[in-house]
């Protein structure tokens, strides 16, 4: 089952640590990468894209928007938005678009839970 993964963060260091995190965990999943919102949005109308890891602080608009929008589009996608700014408010606006929340920085330990999570979903969906 090849699954991709859209890693979107302003920061390209942000997003080759992600992509690092990633490849220990599934090394068998493909990443795609975007710098903003409307980069990801492109990509995503370009290419199938099974998961979504979205930093929350980014310049058009933020990563729970974006969420918002991808989860209009995908009502099943396993989104992850990943921050350093871990305030309740933020906790709880990830968990209303359900979509989970994961600290920075990304290491292959935070993002364990929501990738293995994230393969069940999809082997059920994809049978």
């Amino acid at each position: 089952m090849a699954v991709t993964v859209l890693i979107v963060d302003d920061s390209k260091l942000a997003r080759i640590v992600a992509g690092k995190a990633l490849a220990v965990l599934q090394p068998e999943w493909q990443k795609a990468e975007a710098g903003s919102a409307d980069q990801a949005m492109e990509v995503l109308a370009a290419q199938a894209i099974d998961v979504a890891l979205i930093d929350f602080n980014m310049p058009d608009r933020d990563g729970l928007q974006l969420a918002e929008e991808l989860r209009a589009l995908r009502q099943d996608m396993p989104i992850a938005i990943i921050t350093a700014n871990i305030q309740d408010e933020v906790i709880a606006r990830a968990r209303a678009v359900g979509a989970t929340f994961v600290a920075k920085p990304v290491t292959a330990d935070g993002l364990h839970g929501f990738l293995s999570g994230a393969a069940l979903r999809l082997r059920a969906v994809k049978g």
